[in-house]
């Protein structure tokens, strides 16, 4: 392939992070959608809340099964396990931590729009909420998750 034609076609790792990216935010989507479904059950009165609780709950089984997947898959790591895991968590705790505090008025502001679907709004602001987080973590995984170790003596 020629290097003009090479720089539009993506890299190999992209393409592994796209595709479990696309899975990871299924299931995290599909967890968070559960959760929410749960908790707005047994608090009907208050959606944002029971969105923001699900929030957190779905997001950290979601931690370890995406961290298992880029660990495993995109970034190949052969680093030990603990202290990746960690980092790894400290990559979703930010954007978790905005989404557990922005889902609640994102929430209530979307059923103010659209009154007669009210009872999409939490969904519809969890997914608009997950687009940050897929920017997002790719970004903290490359450098700080699965960062490359450079030899300090060569």
């Amino acid at each position: 392939m020629t290097s003009r034609v090479r720089q539009f076609v993506p890299s190999a790792q992209v393409v592994r992070y796209l595709l479990v990216g696309v899975g990871n935010t299924l299931f995290g989507y599909g967890c968070f959608s559960l959760f929410t479904w749960l908790f707005v059950r047994m608090a009907p009165a208050h959606p944002g809340l029971a969105a923001s609780a699900a929030t957190v709950v779905a997001g950290v089984t979601n931690i370890t099964v995406s961290f298992l997947g880029y660990k495993l898959f995109v970034f190949r790591s052969k680093d030990r396990f603990l202290p990746e895991y960690l980092r790894s968590f400290l990559v979703y705790l930010p954007t978790m931590a905005f989404s557990a505090v922005a889902i609640a008025p994102l929430t209530a502001f979307l059923r103010n729009v659209m009154p007669p679907q009210q009872q999409r709004a939490p969904y519809l602001a969890g997914a608009l909420l997950t687009v940050l987080t897929v920017f997002a973590s790719f970004l903290g995984h490359k450098y700080f998750s699965f960062r490359k170790r450079t030899d300090a003596v060569e």
